[in-house]
């Protein structure tokens, strides 16, 4: 995005200076943006779905250092100025403690250790957001701008995979959008990101006219991408975000005007891809998607001509004569109207149903709540369709709340604890809801370290962009205000998609609403004009020049980081912030290197090498002591060297350390059959199939030992072993009733 792209303050924005061949060095504005959009789209494109350890571990230990370390550069530079957000900050790093304390009482503790890793990561971000604003207050502008280029990095990368599918998705074998996060609703809530940064690109009246232009075609891709990732969330989280753009920002006519054209042309090109079976069908062979493809290749590109087409028209009528407040007011009239009747026509077609208005209402409220419920089938129509497997999540969540009311299963505990309320085989790790999986995972003391935190960040919100009653109409609108309102409706995009599924699980997706949470609660009241390093005085009289440029910028800011480092109070927080965010890393780190020495010691031992698979196999548990898996190959590497005694006391270790994981339970039982011991097999099958019913592996196990010993089990009403009525699952070895 070129320079006039953004808007910022002259006092702060850098001038370009002349290079060779009549080129110029590239604004601060610009290098300001960039620089987060490669962030951005790298954590993204890295970091994926979250659930794979490697890419996931190495985007938090970026996040966590880099946090860190430009945290640590705005105290030194902008120690004595007055913290704002901090009090945001503190309550976010309470949320984090209570996610490393509930390892301690975690019926899954090394999933709560990863669990802890990714809340400090978010609480990195979020402080960075604090810290960027803080060290560059005046370049709102170039973050906006860093917003839409990463979203439209993974939206236009998620849309190739449609249009080049044997080039990027061979294999692939669903009609929706799911790539770079292997989640489809991942890809359109990255989309809905973006729609309230067009709606200001498009509706400001600073900026360069052509660039303002681009807004309604990048606007109409970002909404055919949520519509072809069937994302119903998704267009949910748009809406709501839209409609708290179009509420607090007083550029309503200029918004629609983008909106429009756009949304009316997503839904035409959509319309035809959902009609084509090639691309709205899933398990279509290769070559029929790529035809399809390259025809919606040509039906986006054509559309993109089309809006560029309308947005330069509309600017260009704009800059020629503005519209009178006449003309204005018939315009608003109408687009009121036009949204009075949406719901009366709703109303209208519920009415003229076979279920009429108020049992359609109830058939629509039984369909979303009850977890029984018909799950609408993956194909086009589900946008329309209300039920979902939603609620039976929801369900199983609020049970494991019920049994664990104050402090919850642990972090990450949701997908371990589930399995003995399920009533499915589905592998699910996350309750698809922020509240849910909260009640489930820390219980009370969760809930209220997040409403604590909500309420803070709202109270820091409102107080930057004026959204309290008094100052609301009284404070002019001017670009920066509107730019922070904008950045406040991406956090309300993300805060409600987060309501209804597990993006907040998504570092792509969650990074870009932290660091403008980050931004908005730092900048503190944004009628405080931001003071540029360059400003003399706040360099510290070192008779610094107050040209403007990078050069000066940085002149300024040595001299700043040399005061800073002379000031005792602000070279201790930065030491203990880099401290901080080193021991994180490390931390979050440990995990993975477990792993890799748990698949060394594997490696090790298909070469018959079972000594050196032993000492990998140890570094594996000494590395990450709170995971089963490394005491599992540990097993399999004694168990293959002849020690029966130090395999099976390994296994023993795995259900001391996890009592309540069915997984160690089975592994035990699954052991002691298969060296003929089907009596203590069958007592240890008791605990596993009380946590687990479902276990497929734990019935067929229970059934051999059943059989092995001639006894009949004594069972509850579920089919499975009883277990003592307190609940508690009985220690290694101890008879089941």
């Amino acid at each position: 995005m070129s320079a006039p792209a953004f808007s910022a303050r002259p006092d702060v924005r850098g001038r370009a200076a002349a290079l060779p061949l009549g080129l110029r060095r590239p604004s601060a504005d610009l290098l300001f943006g960039g620089a987060l959009a490669l962030l951005m789209a790298a954590v993204a494109l890295e970091g994926g779905g979250g659930l794979s350890l490697g890419p996931t571990t190495t985007v938090e230990m970026g996040l966590q250092l880099i946090g860190g370390l430009v945290g640590a550069l705005a105290l030194l530079l902008t120690g004595a100025r007055r913290l704002h957000g901090g009090l945001s900050l503190l309550l976010f790093a309470v949320l984090a403690a209570v996610t490393i304390a509930s390892i301690g009482w975690a019926v899954q503790p090394a999933d709560a250790w990863l669990e802890s890793a990714r809340t400090l990561a978010y609480l990195a971000t979020f402080g960075l957001g604090i810290a960027l604003v803080r060290l560059a207050p005046g370049r709102w502008s170039a973050l906006l701008g860093a917003i839409l280029a990463a979203v439209l990095v993974v939206s236009a990368y998620a849309l190739a995979t449609k249009v080049f599918p044997g080039a990027l998705a061979e294999d692939e074998t669903y009609a929706r959008l799911r790539e770079p996060f292997g989640y489809w609703n991942a890809v359109g809530l990255m989309a809905a990101l973006g729609v309230p940064g067009c709606l200001w690109l498009g509706a400001r009246r600073s900026g360069h006219a052509a660039v303002n232009a681009l807004a309604t075609p990048l606007l109409g891709l970002l909404l055919v991408v949520v519509l072809l990732a069937y994302s119903r969330g998704s267009i949910l989280a748009a809406v709501a975000g839209a409609a708290f753009w179009f509420t607090v920002v007083p550029l309503r006519l200029r918004g629609v005007a983008v909106l429009a054209p756009a949304a009316a042309g997503a839904l035409l090109v959509s319309t035809w891809a959902f009609n084509t079976d090639a691309l709205s069908k899933d398990r279509v062979p290769l070559e029929d998607r790529a035809t399809a493809g390259h025809e919606l290749g040509f039906a986006v590109l054509g559309l993109s001509l089309l809006l560029l087409a309308v947005g330069l028209a509309v600017g260009f009528a704009r800059s020629r004569q503005a519209p009178s407040l006449r003309a204005r007011r018939r315009a608003g009239a109408v687009c009121f109207a036009v949204l009075a009747l949406v719901p009366v026509a709703g109303a209208g077609v519920l009415a003229s149903s076979d279920r009429g208005l108020q049992g359609s209402i109830s058939h629509t409220w039984n369909q979303l709540t009850d977890p029984d419920a018909i799950t609408p089938a993956n194909d086009p129509g589900r946008l329309t369709a209300v039920g979902s497997v939603r609620a039976t999540y929801y369900e199983q969540s609020l049970k494991i709340y019920k049994a664990r009311p104050l402090y919850g299963a642990g972090a990450g505990g949701f997908a371990t604890a589930r399995a003995r309320f399920r009533e499915d085989g589905y592998e699910v790790k996350h309750a698809h809801g922020y509240l849910f999986q909260t009640a489930a995972d820390l219980g009370l003391i969760g809930l209220a370290a997040s409403l604590l935190l909500l309420i803070g960040w709202g109270v820091a919100a409102a107080r930057t962009t004026g959204l309290t009653p008094r100052r609301w109409r009284q404070e002019p609108f001017d670009p920066e205000r509107v730019g922070l309102l904008t950045l406040t409706a991406i956090v309300v995009v993300f805060g409600v998609h987060s309501a209804v599924d597990w993006t907040w699980f998504v570092p792509g997706t969650a990074v870009i609403a932290l660091l403008c949470a980050g931004w908005v609660a730092g900048r503190g009241d944004h009628r405080l004009a931001p003071v540029p390093l360059t400003d003399p005085a706040a360099a510290g009289a070192t008779g610094t020049s107050t040209a403007t440029g990078p050069r000066a910028a940085a002149t300024a800011a040595v001299a700043r980081l040399r005061d800073g480092a002379r000031n005792p109070v602000a070279l201790v927080a930065a030491a203990v912030t880099v401290v901080l965010a080193v021991s994180f890393a490390w931390a979050t780190w440990q995990p993975l290197r477990s792993f890799n020495a748990g698949n060394d010691a594997l490696a090790l031992l298909g070469e018959n090498k079972v000594d050196a698979a032993r000492e990998a196999a140890q570094r594996a548990v000494d590395r990450d002591p709170l995971s089963i898996d490394p005491l599992l190959t540990l097993s399999a590497v004694e168990g293959a060297a002849k020690q029966p005694k130090a395999a099976r006391a390994a296994l023993e270790r795995a259900v001391a350390l996890q009592p309540q994981n069915p997984t160690p339970w089975i592994y035990l039982a699954s052991y002691d059959l298969g060296v003929g011991n089907a009596a203590q097999a069958l007592k240890e099958l008791g605990p596993a199939l009380y946590l687990d019913p479902r276990s497929t592996q734990g019935v067929t196990l229970f059934l051999e030992a059943s059989r092995r010993t001639g006894a009949t089990a004594v069972t509850g009403q579920t089919g499975t072993p009883a277990t003592p009525a307190g609940g508690t699952a009985p220690a290694p070895g101890s008879a089941t009733p």
